[in-house]
Order: C-alpha cells, then structure tokens, then sequence
C-alpha cells in the first residue's frame, strides 16, 4: 500500500504524540509498505522551532524508509487557544498545498483537529480511503485543561464530533474513549483501538555502577529518595502540586531525604523554576537523549505523574508507557476518575493520590520508597503490563490491519455505487 500520514509533530521531538506517528510510520514501512508523512517543524514541547530547521519552508528528507514533508508554520511562542489555532491554521494551509491522490490510504493524526478537519474532508471528496488516529480527545482537552468553555467549547466539541463522523474509520489509543465516540456519534463498527507502547526501548539494561555515576552526575545523594516526572510540563500537568511538595521537604524533612525532579521542558517550565526558587529538594532537568532518559528513569526510586485537578478523560498520559518498562514504583497524583489513575490501577504498578494535595503526594512518596518489597512489586506488575498490552510490535500489526480494512472498506462503498 501507499500510505500517506499526516501529522503535526514527528521525530526529532522525543515526548508527546511524536514517537508514537514515527513509531507508526516507521513500523508500516518497515513491513513493505510505501509510507510517506507531512508534519510540521519540530517545535514541542519547547514552543519554538528546533535549531536547523528555521531557515526554509519545506523540509524533504527520507529517514528509515519513510520519505518526510516538513511545512512550515506558524510556533507560538505561548500556546494560548489563540495561537494554538493559528498554528493548526497555517499547518492546515500548508498541508492541503500537498498531494496524495496517489494514496491507497490516508491517515491522519488528531490533534492538530484543523489539519485533521481539512484532511478528512479532501480525501472523501477524492473518495480516498481517511483514518483518524486519536491520540487526544480535542474537545474534551479545551474543557478539562481550562482553555476554553461555554460556546466555544461547544463549537470545538461539535467540529471533533462532524470530523469523526466523517472519516472512514477512527483509531483510538484506549478503550476508554470508545465512549467518547460513541457520544460523537462514530458508528462503532468504524472504531478501533490501538494501544500506545512505549518508545524507549527496554530499561533494563543499567548495571549499579551506570546507577552510582547517573547519581554523581546530577548531584543525588547515595540515601536520597529520588522521584522522578518526565516528558511535558504544561497546563495540563498541574506541576505547581510538585513545586509544592518539593517545598515541604525543604521546610519539613532532614536536607538530603527527598528530591523531586523535573525532567523535560514546556511552556510552563519557566514559570515553574522562578516558583520554585530556593526550593533545594526541586530539580529541573532538560530533555535528555534516549540512552540518557532511560538511565535517568531507571535510577530514580519512584515515578510520577502529576495532572491537574479536572482532567480525566483527555488523553492517556504517554509517560506511563515508558514509566512501566523501567521496573519502578508510580505514584500518580490526579483525579480518582482518571485515565492516568485507570491505567496505573491496571497495571497495578503504584499508588494514586489526590492531584490538589502535595502532603498527599509527599507520604505517597516516602511510604513507596521505604518499602523496598512493595516498591519492586509495583515495578515487575507495570513491566508484565507493558510487555503484555503495550507491545509495540502488535500495536504496528494492528495498525496495519487498520489500513487494509480501510481500503477494502471504501473499495465497497465505491462498487456498491
């Protein structure tokens, strides 16, 4: 098959959508297919355009079998709903310029919602074959996170909802949001589920001395109790609950006990770091490469995730597909209700706290760390979970299947007419 997809963040960011659309593409290639992808610069989670890639307006390069368009466009320098909508404006734009009527199949990655929007409806008026791979809820994401409300969440809600409708077939990365279609209207013969696995590759594989010198490195004592956040630090995380509990370790506890790190970048991240000044239990690092992260997150004693209070149903945070592999206790501070919280409870791989109380996030802390048993416990049942569900081999299977079943099924709409 020729498959081409769309999606607007792609190797070379590390966190967020984008291993999970290079996966895909790289995967599909890699079993023989034609696979080409239009995305964007590279821009995320920093929200500015990486280094090498400011000077022209489209980027071709072919890299492990897949040939890649990159467009330029529009990279708020602070992701308001505003310029959240001028970027998926101007990426709309430019990728509609693009050809694919030479396409078996197209598929497209939501968000961007606009350039999903746009995509979809091109190919159903040249009767190609359109997936819809939904790695965040759009309308439930502008409500959950604060950036929209009333009517204008209403219009984003209704777009998602024609947009799904309209595609041939929706991929969705959890069960979970199978109701989300359902409420949209999505034929549920058109739905199907296709899991995220993590990216990083196995973590098993650093010896104590790597461990020793990953902690001379960065300044962690031999007894610290090190809790590690990883990936993008927006909105959507809530991280002033860390900043916050990394404040009551400074305040409360003997120096050198606890230390909290925050390790990757956003748009937060500045606001973050003049919040916790003076806090010497709170550390920030920048994103790292892959064998970098890996040996960070397999060092650390306990993993976390923070979400702020409210969001649930949005996304499924891709952190924990990593988190599961590397052995370590999770703790998860965020709603009850969530499908961060729903996952980590699958994978029996840690505790949940409530996301607006850092004393609750602080014991959660200290009492997974004392407890060596229970801590290796959580570790083997998130690996099982991982290698069980999150296996990135089945889930390129999947979407491989996917693509066919798309083209047999436009092919029959066609000869039915």
């Amino acid at each position: 098959m020729k498959i081409k997809i769309v999606g607007i963040n792609y190797f070379p960011e590390v966190t967020g959508i984008a291993p999970y659309t290079t996966g895909m593409a790289e995967g599909l290639a890699a079993f023989g297919h034609e696979v080409s992808v239009v995305t964007g610069l590279p821009h995320y989670p920093e929200w500015r355009i990486y280094d090498g890639y400011a000077s022209r307006r489209i980027y071709r390069e072919t890299l492990n079998g897949v040939t890649i368009e990159r467009l330029r466009h529009h990279v708020p320098e602070k992701p308001s709903p505003r310029g959240r909508i001028l970027m998926e404006a101007s990426f709309a734009k430019a990728v509609l310029a693009t050809n694919f009527d030479r396409s078996s199949v197209v598929i497209t990655v939501s968000p961007s919602l606009l350039a999903t929007a746009g995509i979809v409806a091109a190919a159903r008026l040249r009767k190609l074959p359109v997936g819809v791979v939904v790695q965040d809820l759009y309308g439930k994401g502008v409500v959950e996170t604060g950036a929209m409300g009333g009517k204008s969440a209403g219009m984003v809600n209704g777009l998602e909802a024609r947009v799904l409708r309209a595609a041939s077939g929706v991929a969705v990365i959890h069960d979970r949001f199978l109701t989300a279609l359902d409420n949209a209207g999505v034929d549920p013969s058109a739905a199907t589920v296709v899991r995220n696995w993590t990216h990083v590759g196995d973590t098993n594989d650093l010896t104590p001395h790597d461990s020793v010198e990953v902690r001379r490195k960065y300044g962690w004592g031999a007894d610290e109790l090190v809790v590690v956040h990883a990936g993008n630090m927006g909105a959507k995380q809530g991280l002033e609950n860390v900043v916050a509990a990394a404040r009551l370790v400074t305040d409360e506890l003997p120096r050198g006990r606890v230390r909290f790190v925050l390790l990757g970048d956003g748009n937060q991240r500045r606001r973050l770091q003049e919040c916790g000044q003076g806090i010497s239990a709170l550390q920030f690092i920048q994103p790292l490469p892959d064998n970098e992260f890996r040996a960070v997150l397999q060092t650390a004693d306990v993993l976390l995730v923070n979400e702020k209070p409210g969001v649930g149903d949005m996304a499924v945070p891709s952190k924990l597909t990593t988190y599961f592999m590397t052995g370590k206790p999770v703790v998860a501070a965020t709603d009850s209700s969530s499908a961060a919280a729903g996952e980590v409870r699958a994978a029996r791989a840690g505790v949940i706290v409530l996301p607006t109380d850092p004393h609750a996030l602080l014991e959660a802390v200290l009492s997974v760390g004392a407890d060596t048993a229970e801590a290796q416990r959580f570790g083997e049942a998130g690996r099982r979970f991982a290698r069980d569900v999150l296996d990135r081999g089945s889930a390129i299977c999947r979407y491989e299947n996917w693509c066919h079943e798309l083209v047999a099924a436009t092919s029959r709409v066609v000869c039915d007419r």
